[in-house]
């Protein structure tokens, strides 16, 4: 209701009656004691009571997710389930490629949590054992893995990836977009959001350069897998790392946006409590050291 601002169009969003739904609210209001919504105002809004009792119900149902979270994580924990967090994007290259193998292989029970996190929260899910390991990538601009260089963790480097400044093509195959922009124009970048793991690499790219591009920022997404579908529909350039987009650009529908200066490498890292020494947890790291 607080987002479509009608009472039609809310209850077919929550697949019922309008004149069930507007019940429903008249029994909120009356077991709370105060009315929640200004039925004044066209479209519909909530009162100051309602604006409240919205931010503290969001809280609430938070709470709720993250009790449920931690009540199945403690029950796991003394499983011999290895419990993953990793982005999406690693979800879908490195890992599916290097570490579901011998997990198949091995008979290896995985929890896999392919996540939106904000990349602090990474590591402190390590650090408070809401998982056993977690896969990421690597830069030396990255500061946000800093706390695990110091505390008892241990890691391996998987893999390596290069992180491309990419662009839709033109009919010629010619970039749509291309740094540094031509004639003083700014050029139209997706950038990565703060919490991104990612952000401060592009922004490193962008201090290498002997003179700052013109870049303009028109939309900031939290994942590679997101900004990747936004360059696809032609609204920018953006840096995607290259196991994500290796096909398209081998096929003609990515192609590069710049020269090499504005590429950079990526390691794709795992790492673990050193002092975890779950069964399965040991094993696989044992494999996955014989491999690499």
């Amino acid at each position: 209701m607080a987002a479509l601002k009608n009472f039609s169009r809310a209850a077919e969003d929550r697949h019922v009656s309008q004149p069930a739904f507007s019940r429903r609210i008249r029994i909120l209001e009356a077991e709370v004691g105060v009315s929640l919504i200004n039925r004044e105002t066209l479209p519909l809004s909530l009162t100051p009571a309602g604006e409240l009792f919205l931010v503290q119900a969001q809280r609430i149902l938070k709470t709720y997710a993250e009790t449920i979270e931690r009540c199945q994580i403690i029950d796991a924990a003394d499983s011999d389930v290895i419990r993953f967090a990793t982005t999406q994007s690693l979800y879908l290259t490195h890992y599916k490629s290097r570490i579901a193998p011998l997990v198949k292989a091995g008979g290896i029970d995985i929890d896999l949590n392919s996540t939106a996190w904000a990349a602090d929260q990474f590591v402190t899910a390590l650090q408070q054992h809401y998982c056993d390991v977690i896969l990421t990538y690597w830069h030396p601009a990255m500061d946000f893995l800093s706390p695990l260089e110091v505390s008892k963790c241990d890691y391996l480097t998987l893999s390596n990836d290069r992180f491309l400044p990419v662009s839709r093509p033109e009919p010629d195959g010619s970039p749509r977009y291309r740094l540094p922009a031509r004639g003083g124009t700014s050029v139209p970048l997706l950038g990565y959001g703060s919490a991104s793991v990612l952000s401060s690499v592009v922004e490193h790219v962008l201090r290498q350069q002997l003179t700052r591009p013109n870049v303009l920022v028109v939309n900031h997404n939290g994942l590679a897998v997101g900004i990747k579908a936004m360059i696809q529909e032609d609204f920018g350039m953006g840096w995607l790392p290259e196991e994500l987009c290796k096909s398209e650009i081998q096929n003609g529908t990515l192609c590069l946006a710049a020269d090499p200066s504005y590429a950079t490498s990526l390691e794709i890292r795992l790492y673990r409590d050193s002092e975890n020494r779950k069964p399965s947890l040991v094993r696989l790291w044992r494999q996955l050291e014989d491999t690499l």
